[in-house]
């Protein structure tokens, strides 16, 4: 704990008086205030059980995380513990204080507010537990200290006592909130304002504090702990199930901290009832609101305490995993849902807000089992109208997810099918995490007679389920479709094969069978038009793969559908949209990089208007297109992918981390380790990822080893990037060896698919040139030499050929190296061309052939340009300096992208020493210097007088200066010297 160290009170008399706790000047004695002594004759009892911390039920879990919290924050004005009932907040501040040294003059003085306190009640406390901390007896008091609510005078003498102190007095105020009256704590903010920080404010409550929080948060001397920081983490449920006799292990820990969302009084619970059960892990995984260990708790201390009506509202719209004012308006009839809401969320705690605009609320989870059972008690004819107003009003707000559930749950078939009919699109589960998780349980299955009439009820099931995660239900509703659809009229059936393929390739994709995903997309775009159109089935050829003997439709394999009705444009757009997405998904779990697939999908998804699809596009597309070096077009895709909308039910979770890793590669190839690190940073939680992405060259071993293979499974491709990216600024920080671990165990993690064997080679390139960087040269010809197939793999190439220039073996370097201006080089990846360009033009110039070493080092800025590459020039080896400088020597039509890149070079290069005698004898003056930076340039001496607004013979007179200053006697002579003066 950390304390002010204890101050030595001096005596009474002198030139000072004790006047309550602190020394006060002989000249501020005003005699005594008020009638203290006959205040405190009637007063009530004090009970000094309120005036001690509570003793907390044992065992107590320690949890220095929040102890220091609590440290750092009494050191400041005010500190707020403010929480809900059952979340430790008297817990956490008994153990505080019990953990300071009795009587010391840092010990807190400690009030336990009860209900129905007044101020007078209050005041009469806070005198008492003040005596207590400053010691003061009412004998040596020159002012008492008021036994009530004190007048200004009083007020005003209180807080000079405190001023004058020599030590801060700490006062903690437990359940403040059963304060009622703002005017009984007015005094209490007097002293704040005017004790000259020497009165130290600890409150624990639940919330609807009556103290004016927000002029203190403006001022930053509020220090808040809310549930977030008080709902224990995964080791803390651990040592409180190990405390109680109750050990699980990590697996059931997890998930009992998922149920209960970290709450301390729910888990305290299951951990006494853990104690007795059987199968404690299966007992975990059934915990929930509605059991009577719990259900108890929450009526008596959470839903006893809220007004009717408002519980009512919360037991209404337990209905839905999240709320907002319209839905709870849509659900309740009450028109200031919207206040209810944001009330139950800010007095009342109950409700989590997400943080959206306009805000969404969720309920915690133990709440809401709670909630719905009780909801389940009401009549079924109410329970069905609520779902009916639900999915109405999902359906008018564009979340069709959350209306087809709540259709298929009230039995309206027809709504149901209308849904999925004009929505099928959106209805797909494109990640493997979707916003609120799968619904409680399956909404019933629709009578047979409806299945008969209307085949497409059941695959609307198929999608409720698929998108749910019940991928055997799934498949069960679709062969039940199956064997209606012969009864369809011709029009009809084409539809609904349609339909029903699609849900096909959705249940194979996220079941991860991609040769059935690809068999079932290939049968899907054979329903596109066939005429001549830039939408015709011509692009539809070349889809992979041969389809199963039969499959949930019951046509044969290969079999087109061959009636009547074709998709219209719109229906067009879907169909491209939906199956580019899925093949693209497909053949990135394969470890494959389409970008050009996510670009096509992304595209007709904004033709269709389907959000959802776009955003998987974009956000996709944006990563393969920085791998691919198109930075501007990765960008822009990336921006767009993070500034849609907020989302309709969905997660964007992984969406954002994909736009943000895409951001990184940019910013690592533009040369920005601190942009790309802050991005990589972003990346990590929104997908799941660990490790070291908070910062540059943070990386070690073991976090960095955990960082690659941390996104959700089944994304290949973002993880090997992730890794790529992580592994580059751990280079450029120094840290080869975490560098070449992480290349190492992103490689080995790759799918072993032809598809992933791009990736695997710019994996495997990269960790090359680490080991060559650290010396073993001998390994990274072994790692190459390790690599089998006869397909062209220019990414090793160049890395093969980079060994062989740190060897010495200038010749091998030349043989090694490919033909990066051949017509098939356009489609390597823009890094593996600058690469190789770049080993080209450092060859010729280490062969002597400086012109053709210009003339390939221009070619390869033709490329680096316009997207802004910078880092391979600047991380190269140290001679791309001296070829740069030369090339802006002798002219380039990249004079101030080549000059920026010198410079970058220089930063990113340790700097040589400049030897003692060769500093300038006669410094250069500021017009010359100026001159001497467009002596680098191409421009004349009358060219250069022309931009400087001078006469040519002056600028003579200054280049002949120059060049006598620098000993030089020509102009590229006195460039050479000037840099190596580090002038320019």
């Amino acid at each position: 704990m950390n304390r002010s160290p204890p101050g030595n009170r001096s005596p009474t008399g002198g030139g000072t008086r004790r006047w309550g706790w602190g020394r006060v000047p002989e000249q501020q004695d005003h005699g005594r205030v008020g009638t203290a002594p006959e205040r405190r004759e009637e007063q009530r009892p004090l009970l000094a059980s309120r005036l001690t911390p509570t003793v907390p039920p044992e065992p107590v879990v320690a949890r220095p995380r929040l102890l220091r919290r609590l440290d750092e924050g009494g050191a400041g004005p005010v500190t707020v513990v403010a929480a809900p009932a059952g979340w430790g907040k008297t817990t956490l501040l008994a153990s505080w204080v019990r953990l300071t040294e009795p009587g010391s003059a840092s010990s807190p003085a400690w009030v336990s507010v009860e209900a129905g306190d007044d101020g007078d009640r209050l005041w009469a406390y806070l005198a008492a537990a003040l005596r207590t901390a400053t010691g003061a007896a009412d004998d040596d008091l020159v002012t008492p200290l008021p036994t009530g609510p004190p007048r200004p005078d009083q007020l005003e003498l209180l807080a000079a006592g405190l001023a004058a102190a020599e030590q801060p007095v700490l006062l903690v105020l437990d359940d403040l909130h059963r304060i009622t009256d703002p005017a009984a704590l007015t005094g209490l903010e007097f002293l704040l304002r005017h004790s000259e920080q020497r009165l130290h404010l600890v409150v624990g409550a639940r919330a609807g504090l009556p103290l004016a929080l927000h002029r203190l948060r403006l001022a930053g001397e509020l220090t808040e702990i809310g549930p977030d920081e008080l709902a224990f983490t995964d080791d803390e449920v651990a040592d409180l199930l190990t405390a109680h006799g109750a050990p699980l292990p990590a697996a059931a820990v997890r998930r009992l901290r998922e149920r209960t969302g970290g709450w301390p009084a729910p888990l305290r619970i299951a951990a006494l009832a853990l104690r007795g059960q059987p199968d404690p892990e299966r007992w975990v995984g059934q915990f929930g609101g509605d059991q009577p260990e719990m259900a108890g708790y929450l009526h008596e201390e959470v839903l006893a305490a809220i007004d009717p009506a408002d519980r009512d509202l919360l037991r209404r719209t337990a209905l839905a995993e999240t709320v907002c004012a319209d839905l709870a308006e849509a659900l309740t009839g009450r028109a200031d849902a919207g206040q209810a809401l944001a009330d139950l969320a800010g007095v009342g705690g109950l409700l989590h807000p997400e943080g959206t605009r306009p805000p969404w609320y969720r309920c915690d989870p133990l709440l809401a089992d709670l909630l719905r059972a009780e909801l389940a008690r009401l009549p079924a004819d109410e329970v069905r109208e609520l779902h009916v107003r639900a999915a109405n009003w999902y359906a008018g707000d564009g979340r069709p997810v959350d209306g087809l559930r709540h259709a298929l749950a009230a039995g309206r078939w027809d709504l149901a099918g209308d849904l999925f009919v004009a929505h099928w699109p959106e209805l797909t589960r494109y990640d493997s995490d979707p916003a609120g998780g799968p619904p409680p349980s399956s909404p019933p299955s629709p009578p047979p007679e409806v299945v008969h009439a209307d085949p497409e009820v059941a695959l609307a099931c198929a999608a409720e389920r698929a998108y749910a995660g019940d991928l055997p239900a799934a498949a069960g509703h679709l062969r039940t479709a199956a064997g209606h659809a012969d009864a369809l009229p011709v029009p009809r059936r084409d539809r609904f094969l349609r339909l029903a393929t699609a849900l096909e390739l959705t249940v194979a994709r996220l079941a991860g069978d991609l040769p059935q995903a690809r068999a079932a997309a290939a049968r899907l775009l054979r329903t596109r038009p066939t005429d001549g159109s830039p939408t015709g089935a011509r692009r539809a050829a070349g889809s992979s793969a041969g389809a199963p003997e039969r499959h949930a439709s019951g046509r044969p394999d290969g079999q087109e559908v061959r009636g009547r009705e074709r998709p219209s444009d719109a229906d067009d757009a879907d169909l491209r949209a939906f199956t580019g997405t899925a093949l693209g998904l497909v053949e990135l779990s394969a470890g494959a990089l389409p970008d050009a697939r996510f670009v096509r999908a992304r595209a007709a998804a904004r033709e269709a208007g389907r959000p959802r699809t776009e955003l998987v596009g974009a956000s996709r597309s944006a990563l393969l297109l920085a791998v691919r070096g198109d930075l501007r077009a990765a960008e822009v895709a990336a921006r767009d992918a993070l500034g849609m909308p907020p989302c309709r039910g969905w997660s964007c979770r992984l969406d954002c981390g994909y736009a943000y890793l895409a951001l990184a590669v940019v910013a690592l190839h533009r040369d920005q380790p601190e942009e790309a690190a802050a991005n990589l940073a972003l990346a990590a939680p929104a997908t799941g990822a660990v490790g070291p992405a908070g910062g540059v060259g943070t990386g070690g071993p073991a976090a960095a080893g955990s960082s690659a293979g941390a996104w959700p499974s089944g994304e290949p491709v973002a993880a090997a990037v992730f890794a790529l990216c992580r592994a580059g600024l751990d280079r450029d920080a120094g840290d080869l060896a975490a560098a070449q671990r992480l290349l190492a165990r992103a490689r080995e993690a790759l799918p072993d698919e032809p598809a992933a064997a791009e990736l695997s080679s710019l994996l495997r390139a990269a960790e090359v040139e680490t080991r060559a960087e650290r010396g073993d040269l001998d390994g990274a010809r072994g790692l190459l030499a390790g690599v089998a197939g006869d397909a062209p793999t220019p990414a090793l190439d160049v890395a093969l050929a980079r060994v062989e220039l740190r060897a010495g073996d200038l010749a091998a370097a030349g043989r090694a190296l490919p033909d990066w201006q051949s017509p098939s080089a356009a489609a390597w990846p823009l890094a593996v061309r600058l690469d190789a360009g770049l080993l080209e033009a450092v060859l010729a110039e280490a062969a002597g052939d400086e012109r053709r070493a210009g003339r390939v080092l221009e070619q390869v800025l033709d490329l680096a340009g316009p997207q802004g590459c910078r880092r391979t020039f600047t991380r190269a080896q140290p001679s791309v300096r001296d070829l740069l400088a030369a090339h802006l020597d002798a002219g380039t039509a990249h004079f101030s992208l080549v000059s920026d890149l010198v410079r970058g070079v220089e930063e990113s290069a340790p700097r040589p020493a400049v030897e003692p005698g060769g500093l300038l004898d006669e410094p250069l003056t500021e017009r010359e210097l100026t001159i001497l930076r467009y002596l680098q340039s191409i421009l004349s001496n009358v060219e250069i007088a022309a931009e400087l607004s001078l006469s040519v013979n002056t600028v003579k007179t200054h280049v002949r200066n120059i060049y006598r200053k620098l000993g030089a006697t020509r102009r590229r002579e006195a460039v050479r010297r000037a840099r190596e003066l580090r002038l320019i």
